[in-house]
C-alpha cells in the first residue's frame, strides 16, 4: 500500500496535525488485511452479498499503528440501465473528512442538518437498520449529476455511500445489508479484487 504522508503525523498549515491517507496502488486481498490492521476497531464494511460482477478497485484507511480513523472501500460493477459505476463505502470518526473528499462536499462532516428530515432509506449495517440521508451539495456544471451521496451514522461513526454516475444509486433499496469484512471468515477471502478506480483521490 501506498502511504499519502509517509510515516506518523503530518502538520498541514491549514487543518493543524493530520493523519496519514494509506490507499492501494492495486486493489488486493493482501492490501485489504493491511486496511484492516491499520484500521483497528474502525470498521470496513462491504455490500452482502456481493452481486455478481462487482469487483473491490480501491481501498484506503487513515491513521497509524492500529489506530485507524476512517477506512474507503470502492466496488465497481457495471448496472443494465447505468452501465459502469463506481460505489464507495467510507465509515470514519467525526473530523476525519475523507468521506468528504471522497463525495467533494465542503468538510470535514456532514453537518448536522445533513440528517434532518425522512430519510432516503435505510440500510442493515449488523443487526441494526441505520437511515441514510442525501447530501446535496453539488458541484456546478458538468458535474452536477456525476454523483450521488448518502449519509448516516453507524456505531457512533459517520457512514457514506458515494455512487457514480448519480442514477446508480437507484440500485439501493430498503434492507440493503452491509457487513464489516472482519466478521466474514473464510469467505473473506474470496472477495474479488480488480477494475480500475481511484476517482475519489484524483481531484
Amino acid at each position: 500500500m501506498a502511504n499519502i504522508g509517509a510515516g506518523g503525523s503530518r502538520s498541514c498549515p491549514e487543518h493543524g496535525v493530520v493523519s496519514p491517507v494509506w490507499r492501494t496502488d492495486k486493489a488486493s486481498y493482501e492490501d485489504l488485511v493491511q486496511v484492516l490492521a491499520l484500521a483497528g476497531e474502525v470498521p470496513t464494511y462491504v455490500p452482502w452479498p456481493v452481486e455478481t460482477g462487482w469487483s473491490i478497485a480501491d481501498l484506503a484507511v487513515v491513521g497509524d499503528e492500529a489506530k485507524g480513523s476512517g477506512t474507503l472501500l470502492t466496488w465497481t460493477g457495471v448496472t443494465p440501465d447505468d452501465g459502469p459505476f463506481e460505489l464507495s463505502v467510507v465509515t470514519e470518526e467525526a473530523g476525519v473528512g475523507l468521506g468528504a473528499r471522497c463525495a467533494r462536499t465542503e468538510g470535514p462532516d456532514p453537518g448536522v442538518d445533513a440528517c434532518a428530515g425522512p430519510p432516503t432509506t435505510k440500510v442493515r449495517v449488523g443487526g441494526q437498520m441505520v437511515p441514510l440521508w442525501p447530501i446535496t451539495q453539488w458541484t456546478n456544471g458538468a458535474e452536477e449529476w456525476e454523483r450521488s451521496v448518502l449519509v448516516g451514522e453507524a456505531a457512533g461513526r459517520w457512514l457514506w455511500l458515494v455512487f457514480r454516475p448519480a442514477t446508480a444509486m437507484l440500485m439501493l433499496q430498503d434492507g440493503w445489508h452491509l457487513r464489516q469484512v472482519g466478521d466474514l471468515g473464510i469467505q473473506m477471502v474470496e472477495l474479488p479484487f480488480g477494475g480500475t478506480s481511484g476517482s475519489w483521490w484524483d481531484h
